[in-house]
């Protein structure tokens, strides 16, 4: 039976999930008095009557992707920005930072960049602004496809401002796995001669295990890959025999990252970014390899800019034009990054091509010329609305790791 080794720490996490959707489902207490529209200031300006200190709040490694969209940003228009200050969070904190502002009167936060997890424990709580009512103000993004499915998940309370189609895919070293699986029955068997090679860390603290774990169902032909209680019944039955080949799952990626570096395991789960990103910090050796299972579906995310209700109509007014600035093309561009979050983009039409040089240079070397071609051949899912990605972390915890 494999372990988790921060087994405790997951089932604290899960609890506080299951909090956030029991206030929701009970009604929670409207913060700040605003109503339950989600409502911004009234009379929001187009620009600010004067320039406003934007602070903003990262629980998602976003500054990563778009710091420096920001940043030129606030030097290009000191009109609407004086100053910028970042700060840095986990997201199971952010909700309850939030509120307490709020319930004080004092939102201190401006701007939020958050995952899907961030973003749904706030809509839970009511705690986003609603930024359909001040659209005009941002425009209508040329969203690709699939980032506008996981624009859906906003609930009109937040944007969308960066995409990736994630995984799963694998990572493995070429000198050990020599014939890599094209099935997941195929990585099954090679599991089962090879004990304690293959790894991949707990869904709920990991990309790659999150996509892994949604992934699954649709290559395994599960009855409904959108409900892990009740379809599927294949998916918990091979994760199973699965664990029975795995010495421990990861803590993290990064994990799971640094033992494929150090030769304790030969093949782990991947993400398109997970692949680039630790290569090009020499995290991973250049050597590795990514590969696919044939037939997959992606399971895609995102990353998503939220405002916090109880701000000014000024702040609302910076930080939505500040939002427009990084859905243009020029700046969308620069989330192609070191590869962290591949492509990067949300909106269409924003080649490699127009990415800074360094960002170009570290795809050329680091990247998969393939992965173009996988994306585009392979059907897109978003991921799991919050509710049953709690359900599903809850159940391979209790199955999988705890079984």
């Amino acid at each position: 039976m494999s372990r988790s080794p921060h087994h405790g720490s997951v089932k604290i996490a899960l609890a506080g999930w299951a909090l956030v959707l029991v206030a929701a489902g009970c009604g929670a207490p409207d913060p700040g008095g605003s109503g339950s529209s989600g409502k911004v200031p009234e009379n929001v300006p187009v620009k600010p009557s004067k320039p406003v200190t934007l602070d903003i709040l990262d629980v998602a490694g976003n500054l990563q992707l778009t710091q420096g969209m920001i940043d030129e940003f606030a030097a290009k228009h000191p009109d609407i920005v004086s100053e910028v200050t970042y700060s840095k969070a986990p997201a199971p904190d952010l909700a309850g930072k939030i509120k307490a502002q709020q319930q004080a009167g004092r939102v201190q936060i401006d701007l939020v960049l958050t995952g899907t997890d961030g973003l749904a424990a706030g809509l839970s709580q009511d705690l986003w602004s609603s930024m359909t009512e001040h659209q005009s103000l941002i425009g209508d993004p040329d969203y690709l496809a699939p980032a506008a499915e996981m624009q859906k998940l906003a609930q009109g309370r937040g944007t969308a401002i960066v995409y990736y189609p994630s995984g799963p895919l694998y990572e493995y070293n070429p000198d050990k796995v020599t014939d890599p699986p094209k099935t997941p029955q195929a990585l099954l068997a090679w599991a089962k001669a090879n004990p304690k090679k293959f790894q991949y860390a707990d869904p709920a603290n990991s990309g790659p295990g999150r996509t892994f774990l949604m992934g699954l169902p649709y290559l395994l032909g599960d009855k409904d890959p959108g409900d892990p209680v009740n379809g599927w019944d294949r998916t918990w039955a091979y994760l199973k025999e699965l664990d029975e080949y795995i010495g421990v799952y990861g803590s993290g990626t990064t994990e799971t990252m640094k033992n494929l570096a150090s030769g304790q395991h030969d093949m782990i789960m991947s993400t398109t970014g997970w692949y680039i990103n630790p290569r090009a910090l020499g995290t991973v050796p250049k050597k590795m390899k990514a590969g696919h299972f044939d037939g997959m579906t992606w399971v895609t995310d995102a990353q998503y800019a939220v405002v916090p209700q109880g701000v000014s109509a000024d702040t609302m007014s910076a930080a939505l034009q500040l939002i427009k600035w990084m859905l243009t093309p020029e700046q969308q561009a620069k989330a192609y990054d070191d590869g962290y979050f591949y492509p990067g983009p949300a909106i269409k039409d924003v080649p490699l091509a127009m990415a800074p040089r360094k960002s170009r240079n570290t795809i050329r070397e680091f990247g998969v010329p393939e992965f173009d071609q996988w994306i585009d051949r392979f059907p897109k899912k978003p991921s799991l609305p919050a509710e049953q990605q709690v359900k599903a972390f809850d159940l391979w915890n209790r199955r999988i790791a705890g079984g």
